[in-house]
């Protein structure tokens, strides 16, 4: 137990230093920063993940990493294992994750699932307005002639995502979105089978996956959102992932 936490506070020690957060104990500074790295406090956990996705999990700066804050517990905590254990690949992650055990990042993720905070106005899209509302009818309508589910079939109808594991769609950065999606085209991320997500985006052109991620951070974030409770009626298709864990990879 003690080994893991320590290996763990000097990975957030490494990440604070490297990114101007490191607190030197002296009677100017502020009580609320040198709590930050206390260790054994949830701001210590967390440190090296807010450095990278902004306070309270808000979402970074660059338009990459993804905002944490308020997403369902159990999505969280299974893409905190799937880092740790090599289901999802992004080196970071896993070696900030290395080692440490599930009820450790139970905690975390519930934490995070627990942070509402408001979401920035989003940015005006520049692209065409064809581009865009594309974009906006293939995640409320989906494509029968594809055979392409809505995505607000499976994340809620006011994209928001689904309990228990389902995340939300809106408030996300557009590149983010697009290299997710991206990911599952290309193989790069998967889930248990059936992958649904796989197969979806497998039917999905780049052009769709450009303008799919390009309305959906568009949109404003109504001040409701949140994850729905799952509804009674089926998913648009069997998802390995969603039924036999209750979390969607």
């Amino acid at each position: 137990m003690k080994k893991y936490r320590v290996g763990f506070y000097r990975s957030i020690a490494a990440v604070a230093m490297s990114s101007g957060l490191w607190v030197v104990s002296t009677p100017a500074a502020s009580n609320d920063a040198v709590q930050a790295l206390t260790p054994g406090t949830m701001s210590a956990r967390v440190a090296a993940c807010t450095s990278c996705h902004g306070a309270q999990g808000r979402a970074g700066t660059d338009g990459y990493y993804p905002r944490l804050a308020g997403k369902p517990q159990a999505y969280l905590y299974n893409q905190l294992l799937n880092f740790r254990d090599g289901a999802r690949t992004y080196r970071p992650m896993s070696h900030l994750l290395q080692g440490l055990p599930d009820d450790y990042l139970q905690d975390m993720a519930a934490y995070f699932a627990e942070q509402h905070v408001p979401y920035p106005a989003p940015s005006a899209p520049t692209a065409p307005p064809a581009i865009v509302k594309h974009g906006g009818n293939l995640v409320l309508n989906g494509d029968a002639a594809r055979q392409l589910p809505a995505c607000a079939s499976c994340h809620g109808a006011t994209l928001g995502g689904m309990l228990p594991g389902i995340p939300g769609l809106l408030g996300l950065p557009r590149d983010y979105l697009a290299s997710q999606l991206g990911g599952w085209r290309s193989g790069l991320r998967h889930a248990h089978a059936p992958d649904c997500m796989a197969e979806i985006v497998g039917k999905m052109t780049p052009e769709d996956i450009a303008a799919v991620s390009i309305w959906l951070s568009a949109q404003p974030v109504p001040s409701s959102y949140a994850p729905e409770v799952a509804s009674t009626a089926p998913l648009p298709m069997h998802c390995g992932s969603h039924s036999s864990t209750g979390t969607a990879q």
